[in-house]
């Protein structure tokens, strides 16, 4: 008597995050793209816990979409500078996500940013097939693609409107509404990490800047500061 063999057994699985390359063998391009990621992952890490209080989203620094099966395999995919995708397990099967596998989990980023290290041509190819707008926009289908150039101190955001990119316009403060994620994206003109620069930041939609966890622990040192100093001022020291 032969036992019955599982039908799903017989197929050829697709390969998962754990069997595809995690990077491509590139070096990122400059000493300014890893502080901008971080800088950006964690000003808006308040406003996505509260978004998604069960945990579940995922946020991608340099790291690979695949969305199609190539030899070798890395050709398949393609490595937003920083990408955001709501309602995913941050793990999957308790491992760390070495990358972000379409045909695994179908979800579209809703944020996908690049930033820009030569002319720009890279980012704005509607090349098919080959163009990373062209893969973003028909293949990835992020809602919103932004073009960061930290030289020009600009970015350019498009949304994704019946299936084709449209510019988004910027508002009254020069900043780009993400409606989904209540926030604006913009450039802001300040240091981070001992580099002043124009940085790619978020604000929230009434125009007040997302902090990060150190901007947030300082300005409450201060209001601290200015609180002892009036209770000083009065004849009392703050520390009775």
């Amino acid at each position: 008597m032969t036992s019955a063999t599982n039908p799903a057994t017989e197929l050829t699985p697709f390969p998962d995050h754990t069997q595809l390359p995690e990077s491509d063998g590139t070096f990122v391009k400059n000493f300014q793209e890893h502080p901008q990621s971080i800088l950006l992952t964690d000003s808006i890490k308040p406003i996505l816990q509260k978004r998604h209080p069960d945990g579940q989203y995922c946020i991608g620094q340099d790291c690979g979409i695949y969305w199609r099966i190539t030899d070798p395999p890395e050709k398949g995919a393609e490595a937003p500078d920083w990408f955001y995708v709501p309602n995913v397990p941050p793990l999957l099967n308790g491992q760390t996500r070495r990358s972000y596998v379409l045909w695994q989990e179908f979800i579209a980023p809703l944020i996908v940013l690049e930033f820009v290290s030569g002319d720009g041509s890279e980012e704005r190819d509607k090349t098919p097939w080959k163009g990373k707008f062209w893969i973003y926009e028909q293949v990835i289908h992020s809602a919103f693609y932004g073009i960061y150039e930290v030289n020009k101190a600009s970015v350019e955001v498009y949304h994704l409107i019946e299936g084709q990119y449209q510019p988004l316009p910027a508002n009254e403060r020069g900043h780009y509404p993400i409606h989904p994620l209540g926030v604006e994206l913009g450039i802001w003109q300040g240091e981070y990490q001992n580099m002043e620069l124009p940085w790619l930041r978020w604000w929230d939609s009434q125009g007040n800047l997302l902090l990060t966890g150190e901007e947030r622990a300082e300005q409450e040192r201060q209001r601290a500061d200015r609180l002892a100093a009036q209770l000083r001022s009065l004849g009392v020291e703050p520390e009775a």
